[in-house]
This record gives C-alpha cells, sequence and structure tokens, in this order.
C-alpha cells in the first residue's frame, strides 16, 4: 500500500525550525524521558499518565514551576480511551514508555497476553496523529529470544500503520502479511541502549524504538553513544584525573576490579586517548550532597541490605539501574556498597541525580511509591540525547530542503 502523505510541522522546508516542537508523551510516569525530551526542545502539549501517584508527583513539580514540567498539559487518564485523531498534522513527536511490566525479566513475561501490554495503544496513537517522528522505549528484555518476534511485529506495525491488526487476525499472521508491504509509512530504528553511554551515572540498557515519517525522506540510522567506558577507565588508571579531579589519593593497580584489568591493560598498551566523554560515577553524581541530612529529600532509609547476585552499587562506577520492585523498593542495586563492604540505601535526592532530575524536583508521595517511579523512569540524560538527535534527524530534512531549492535556483 502506497504510504499516506500528511502536513509536516514544516510546511516550507526551508524554514527555520521552531523553538519548541510539540509533542505528546503517553505513559509519562514521573516525568524522566519528558524532562529530557523538552530539554532537547519538545514541548508537551499533552503529557499522559493513568497512575494516581505518578500524577501527583508530576503535578506537584508542575505547581512548584519546576523547569518545563511546569509548562505541561498533564493529562490524568487512560489512554485506551483517548481519540488523537484531532491532532493529526499538528504534532512533531509522540513518545512514551509503554508498561514493561509484561516483558521485564523480574516478571511473569506474559508479553502480549498481559493487560498491561500498551504497544498496541502506542502504535495506535501513531496511525491516528501522524506525528512527524515517534520515540518509545522499554526494557532490553524485550528484544531477547523470548519477545524478539513481537518486537519485531512492533516495528512492522509502526512502518505500516495504515494496516492494524484485524479482529481474529493472530500476531504472526499479521506479522507476515505486514511484511509483503511495500512503501512503508515510517522509516524505523530500533536499537540497544546504555544510559551510561549518552551522560547517565547509570547503567541501564533500554530499547529505543524510533521513527520518521518517510515522506520526509530522511533515514533514521542509530543513536551514536557521547560518553564511554574506555574514557572513564583512562582517567581512573591511565592518567589519574579521575582520583585528582576528587581529591583522592590515586589507588595502587591492586584496586583494580577484576572485570575491568583487561580494558586496563589494552589502553594502557595503546596510549591513545578515547574521544569520547568519560561514564559519570555514582561519586561524580553525588559527591557534592555529602552524608544525608534528611534536607530536599536527602534522608537516610533504614533496612538495606545486599545478597548474593543483588549487590550496591561502587561509588567509583556508574550505579546499577535503579529498580521498581512489585513488592516494595529491592534491596541491592538501590543501595550504595562502601569500601568497608557496608551498604545504605540510596537517598531519594541521589536516586533523583542518577534520573536526570533536578534538585528542585520533589516527592509528595511515599519514599517507596517515590523510589518506585525513580526505578520506573527513564534517565533523562538518554533522553535529551535520544531528543536531540530525532529533532536533529527532523531539522535535516529541513536542510535537505533548503539545499535543493539553492540547487534549484
Amino acid at each position: 500500500m502506497a504510504a499516506r502523505c500528511y502536513p509536516s510541522i514544516y510546511p516550507d522546508p526551508a524554514m527555520t525550525p521552531r523553538k519548541e516542537l510539540p509533542s505528546i508523551e503517553l505513559f509519562g510516569g514521573c516525568g524522566g524521558l519528558g524532562l529530557g525530551l523538552a530539554q532537547a526542545g519538545f514541548h508537551s502539549v499533552e503529557f499522559w499518565e493513568w497512575d494516581d501517584d505518578a500524577v501527583a508527583t508530576a503535578r506537584c513539580n508542575a505547581a512548584s514551576g519546576v523547569e518545563h514540567v511546569r509548562d505541561w498539559t498533564i493529562c490524568h487518564g487512560d489512554v485506551r480511551i483517548a481519540n488523537w485523531e484531532p491532532k493529526r498534522g499538528s504534532l512533531a513527536l509522540i513518545s512514551g514508555g509503554p508498561p514493561c511490566q509484561a516483558f521485564a525479566i523480574g516478571g511473569k513475561k506474559r508479553g502480549h497476553h498481559d493487560p498491561r501490554d500498551m504497544w498496541p495503544e502506542a502504535i495506535r496513537a501513531i496511525r491516528e496523529a501522524r506525528p512527524d517522528a515517534f520515540l518509545f522505549e522499554n526494557v532490553r528484555n524485550l528484544s531477547g529470544p523470548r519477545f524478539s518476534g513481537y518486537l519485531d511485529w512492533i516495528e512492522h506495525s509502526l512502518r505500516h500503520v495504515s494496516e492494524p491488526r484485524g479482529a481474529r487476525e493472530a500476531h504472526f499472521d499479521h506479522l507476515a502479511r505486514l511484511r509483503r508491504l511495500p512503501n512503508a509509512e515510517y522509516g524505523t530504528s530500533v536499537s540497544v541502549v546504555n544510559a551510561a553511554d549518552f551522560g547517565a551515572p547509570q547503567e541501564r540498557k533500554r530499547i529505543l524504538v524510533a521513527g520518521i515519517r518517510a515522506d520526509l525522506l530522511v533515514v533514521p540510522g542509530h543513536l551514536e553513544p557521547t560518553h564511554s567506558k574506555d574514557r572513564l577507565l583512562w582517567d581512573q588508571w591511565v592518567t589519574g584525573e579521575y582520583w585528582q579531579r576528587h581529591n583522592l589519593p590515586c589507588p595502587s593497580d591492586e584496586s583494580i576490579p577484576r572485570p575491568h584489568s583487561g580494558a586496563v591493560a589494552r589502553l594502557r598498551a595503546k596510549p591513545i586517548l578515547p574521544v569520547k566523554r568519560p561514564w559519570l560515577t555514582l561519586r561524580d553524581a553525588v559527591a557534592d550532597l555529602g552524608v544525608p541530612n534528611g534536607i530536599n529529600h536527602h534522608l537516610l532509609q533504614d533496612g538495606a541490605r545486599s545478597y548474593a547476585g543483588h549487590t550496591g552499587s561502587p561509588l567509583d562506577w556508574p550505579a546499577k539501574a535503579l529498580k521498581a520492585g512489585d513488592h516494595g523498593v529491592p534491596g541491592g542495586e538501590n543501595t550504595v556498597r562502601f569500601e568497608d563492604g557496608t551498604v545504605r540505601y540510596l537517598t531519594l535526592r541521589e536516586a533523583a541525580r542518577l534520573v536526570g532530575l533536578p534538585d528542585d524536583f520533589i516527592f509528595p508521595v511515599s519514599w517507596s511509591e517515590s523510589m518506585r517511579q525513580l526505578g520506573n523512569a527513564v534517565p533523562a540524560q538518554l533522553a535529551s540525547a535520544a531528543g536531540s538527535w530525532v529533532r536533529g534527524l527532523l531539522e535535516s530534512r529541513t536542510a535537505l530542503g533548503t539545499s535543493r531549492s539553492r540547487q534549484a535556483a
């Protein structure tokens, strides 16, 4: 089926892009993805979330005047009842993180059989609104063997949004039909990314599913990392600059963590400075906060413990991915581990730093609920990088149109 064209937010290819590009966010949570996209120049004309506590957090920060959040139109509701047709042709971007519990390693892994699977709703939003671009994120496990076929169905459904699955059509049959269709309506890109590669002091691996309308003549490609593990190891164990920056004595080589000893030897053997910026560590993120003092959510929480396979995060490495436990805040990954082997929970302010939320971001709900929201949040640093990438793709289409106009003249 031939691609259907709709008006772009750039009706004149030679025009200067708007300072803020209109967007809608679905499944917004407490706002990590939305905040990063706002930093990249997208403005949420609608920010959708159904969870009462997450909405309370977003609205509280909007009311307190947190930058970007204060400008959102926060919609407390179920996206399944929303009509996106009135937005057709007016949006640069639709974004969101469909609930991941159906695919997460720690869940029951029911996939599209789980009623919490909202990927069909994300696809419907694209079908009805036809934004210039979309950007969705989810757990890395969605790309694993168990769900790779469903991810393939998601990508092909987004490429051919005019061809929804029939009421009695199995996903496999629908995918087979979509694969036979020519002229995709969206060019798509699926990537597994690590938030640490984009400036987050947290190793959080996620899937990004991005797309650009095919009639805009832009190939999405893939998001290129800005930070690297090698550069951090270089600063720590080749030049020692990392320790100098934190006014710490340079440890002996015996202190090199065993998993990194081979990489350090390789860097020392070929002393060429890695071009990317270093990964940020937990110490980089929280050192200036000092010991928990009870001020601005920097409050010590009792009960932290470490157990096999779920140990805390060392200070001089990016933190482990924050987790949102189904039965309260989990131990292990949501703790910091000190050199003497003791652990304590990350404070809410420290966890917010890992997610890239500003220090004036507040948490009006309980500690456990706030930590759950932070465990579910997309790091704003990753969202900002991905948003800048998508915006650059849209603006490259404008530059291409300008170049062609000049050549014609």
